[in-house]
């Protein structure tokens, strides 16, 4: 089976140019795509870009505003001025224009939000990790909490993902995808099922306040892992299949299958959720009303380097106890053969040893023959009485 390729779409300022030429802010096209608003000026920086689904909805959205605008220049009359030209007029003053209005709060979102600005210039490895946590963290946390529904365990999860980057981080450094390998590590430790047997986690954790927030918590967490997994990365990241396969190391079929499930549990449970767009902004909208926040870079860095300088020692200890036990063992050993003593074996012939106890009918027959016959041979030294 052979994939579609990729929707083509413009540059990134051809598409803030389509927008704007539109009269749309970038709310109003996240709502429309389904997708939020930092995840739309990411688009049109050229930060990230769309896939699956969405890269379609937003490829015919800015083909139609193209469209608009080319019958806009087509229908508009041009004009020739004939009127000569004269002096120039004195210039107005400018007026004093009114100061904008604050911006919207961002909505809520799974994604990466990455920063504004230009690309910073080549940066040191401390200096990309920091970037790399800044831009991938936040959204981590809130994706871990709807896995496991336990804030402590999403933040752990997030700290010792990236622990794991720092330590890899010439291997990861030049990964094509480094926000997917965290994430692969986040979500692998944070559905381990060794968690259920540390004392901390084996009490449930209070649930949102919200009850619709609560009801939706409470469908997740019925999901076997797989399945939330999937659903997560599909309805709530916007990857779209080949990716969520190879990201949960299962096939598209396995991994369609999962979906679906998911999909109808969470519709039979809360039929309002049914569609995936909806089910895409409440998964946002629960996971940003708890206020997750993970550990700075630094302290990420500092524990990590902590980690592997014990296991460092541990490896070392391990090491000179071995070749310690080895030595005392060849200087205590001894220098030639010896034999064990083979046990005793059991020499036949000989008649067993009778205890001591009453004579028996014979032998008190012979006492008394040997007895009478004593006084027709030699004589006898008879103990006399004086």
């Amino acid at each position: 089976m052979t994939q579609s390729p990729a929707t083509p779409l413009p540059p990134p300022q051809e598409r803030r140019r389509l927008r704007d030429a539109a009269g749309l802010t970038q709310a109003q096209l996240a709502a429309r795509v389904g997708v939020s608003r930092a995840t739309v000026r990411a688009w049109e920086t050229g930060r990230t870009t769309p896939h699956g689904r969405k890269r379609e909805a937003y490829a015919k959205l800015l083909a139609e505003f193209d469209a608009t605008a080319a019958r806009r220049r087509a229908d508009r009359p041009v004009t020739v001025s004939l009127e000569k030209k004269t002096a120039p007029r004195e210039r107005k003053k400018p007026q004093e224009r009114p100061s904008p209005a604050p911006a919207p709060p961002p909505s809520p979102s799974l994604t990466p939000v990455p920063p504004d600005g230009p690309l910073p210039a080549p940066l040191t490895p401390t200096q990309a990790f920091d970037a790399l946590y800044a831009f991938c963290a936040p959204a981590l946390v809130r994706q871990a909490y709807l896995l496991t529904g336990r804030r402590e365990l999403a933040r752990e999860a997030v700290e010792r993902a990236f622990q794991q980057v720092w330590d890899r981080w010439p291997e990861v450094a030049v990964d094509r995808d480094p926000a997917g390998w965290v994430r692969a590590a986040t979500y692998e430790y944070a559905l381990s099922p060794w968690h259920r047997f540390r004392p901390r986690y084996r009490h449930p954790e209070p649930p949102p306040a919200d009850p619709a927030h609560r009801a939706l918590m409470d469908v997740l967490l019925t999901l076997p892992p797989p399945h939330r997994r999937a659903l997560l990365l599909y309805d709530g990241v916007g990857l779209d299949l080949p990716e969520t396969a190879a990201e949960t190391e299962a096939s598209t079929a396995a991994t369609a299958s999962r979906l679906l499930h998911a999909r109808e549990t969470v519709a039979a449970r809360l039929p309002d959720l049914s569609d995936p767009a909806t089910l895409n902004r409440r998964l946002a909208e629960v996971a940003s009303t708890e206020r997750l926040r993970a550990a700075k870079p630094p302290t990420v860095r500092a524990l990590s380097e902590r980690r592997a300088r014990f296991w460092t020692r541990a490896a070392i200890a391990f090491t000179v106890t071995l070749i310690s036990a080895t030595t005392l063992s060849l200087r205590t050993a001894p220098t030639r053969y010896e034999p064990p003593v083979p046990p005793g074996e059991t020499v036949r012939g000989v008649p067993p040893r009778v205890a001591p106890g009453p004579l028996s009918e014979d032998q008190l027959e012979l006492r008394k023959k040997l007895r009478e016959a004593a006084g027709s041979g030699p004589e006898r030294l008879v103990p006399e009485a004086t």
